[in-house]
């Protein structure tokens, strides 16, 4: 047996052994990770307990509105001259805030803003971690076809090694032309090795994305069909108005306004009412009643200029929000039409890609008749064989390339978790 048929059959046995290592995997689909990330995505979690919050934070902010009722009681000795005298008393007072000005009314109003932009917050978490989740799920789904295709390369490395191997013993073959064939299959032997590692780290990728806590080994179902291809160019201003990263900046413009005004508040004088009943004694229970009733009225005289600075602080917030919602919305026209545009090219590079793998494959099968009937040289049959190989490789990636920009577009858009997607 010679030293080329021995390095064939290690070869087979080394891609033997490469088949057969495989963990049985969970065949999982798009809507069964969004599915899963919905609920476990600690992302989500976080942003979803920042809107609970600011809805506590509002009713906080609200009770000020209401009575505020205190009960008490108390029981105590003193001691003068050898004798001890014990006293209780307990009792229950209220007070009523009548006017402040509307600073607490402002500032219920500035906290039902802070609600909105905390369910903003949510929708922007939501549409960042789709993209992540998009990401992890295409990433998958090109690993494993990535290892498809590097197994479909072995088999053509294979086979044109044990052609020239035969031309080379029968004399019609240099040596050159089988090293060269030898180090070819030896590259397919390390790329599918190479493509496994890939795998199990977008398998990593993926679980991680999904909100698990232990890692499987999974399998992503589906294609690398973008169902989102509009062709028509949309309506940019629109889009911008429905995105969530400038509708957080609206309601957080909204609040700055009602603190503002919350601010000048504390020029008026505040009015509240009191009212309370006691009774006291020397013996538990106490009989002797007492009660109360009364207004109390505050008003600022001098306090150093702080609530001119107040002031001066709010109206800021509110111009420094202002202006933050120009610029973000200027920067998502920009990035919707970049995503867009960057869409549309990714399209059409499939489109053209394919048809130079259409090319590739039908050069690739008459070269290798044509070798095989000795009509053409080894040199130009490989470079024709490595052109092959290359262009499918290339096709790989910008059908992924294009499902990642389909993904960006999305996201751009501000769509969330959930979005419809086919």
């Amino acid at each position: 047996m010679s030293q080329y048929l021995r390095f064939v059959i290690i070869s087979l046995l080394l891609f033997a052994g490469i088949l057969g290592y495989a963990r049985a995997e969970e065949v999982i689909t798009w809507q069964d990770c969004v599915q899963e990330a919905a609920k476990n995505h600690p992302d989500l979690i976080s942003a979803e307990e920042g809107v609970k919050e600011s809805r506590a934070s509002k009713a906080a902010t609200f009770s000020s509105l209401l009575p505020q009722i205190t009960g008490n009681l108390g029981a105590s000795t003193a001691g003068a001259s050898g004798a001890t005298t014990d006293s209780y008393t307990h009792g229950v007072s209220a007070t009523q805030l009548l006017f402040d000005g509307l600073k607490t009314y402002d500032n219920v109003k500035a906290a039902a803003e802070n609600i909105k932009a905390a369910q903003y917050t949510y929708r922007f978490t939501s549409s960042e971690v789709r993209l992540s989740l998009r990401t992890a799920f295409i990433n998958l789904l090109r690993a494993q076809e990535l290892l498809n295709i590097t197994e479909e390369i072995f088999k053509i490395r294979r086979s044109n090694f044990e052609l020239i191997t035969l031309r080379y013993e029968s004399g019609l073959e240099h040596k050159g032309a089988l090293l060269t064939a030898q180090a070819n299959l030896a590259q397919a032997q390390f790329e599918i090795v190479q493509a496994k590692r890939a795998l199990e780290v977008a398998q990593r990728r993926l679980v991680k994305e999904m909100g698990r806590t232990e890692a499987s080994p999974l399998r992503a179902e589906g294609t690398f069909q973008v169902s989102d291809a509009r062709v028509e160019k949309p309506d940019f201003e629109t889009l911008a108005r429905n995105n969530p990263s400038l509708g957080k900046l609206i309601s957080q413009k909204n609040a700055a306004s009602f603190g503002i005004k919350a601010a000048k508040a504390d020029f008026f004088p505040q009015l509240s009412a009191q009212v309370g009943r006691d009774k006291s004694g020397q013996h538990w229970p106490p009989q002797e009643n007492s009660w109360d009733a009364g207004l109390s009225l505050s008003f600022p005289l001098f306090e150093g200029g702080l609530r001119l600075a107040e002031v001066d602080k709010a109206r800021a917030i509110f111009n420094q929000a202002r202006a933050d919602e120009r610029s973000t919305k200027d920067s998502i026209i920009v990035a919707l039409e970049q995503t867009w545009a960057a869409l549309q090219d990714a399209i059409e590079t499939v489109d053209v890609q394919r048809k130079f793998l259409e090319a590739a494959e039908e050069r690739g099968r008459i070269a290798e008749a044509q070798y095989s009937l000795g009509l053409i040289q080894f040199d130009s049959w490989t470079i024709i064989e490595d052109e092959l190989v290359r262009i499918k490789k290339t096709f790989l990636d910008v059908q992924a390339n294009a499902l990642l920009a389909e993904a960006s577009w999305i996201q751009a858009k501000g769509e969330t978790l959930e979005y419809a997607q086919k």
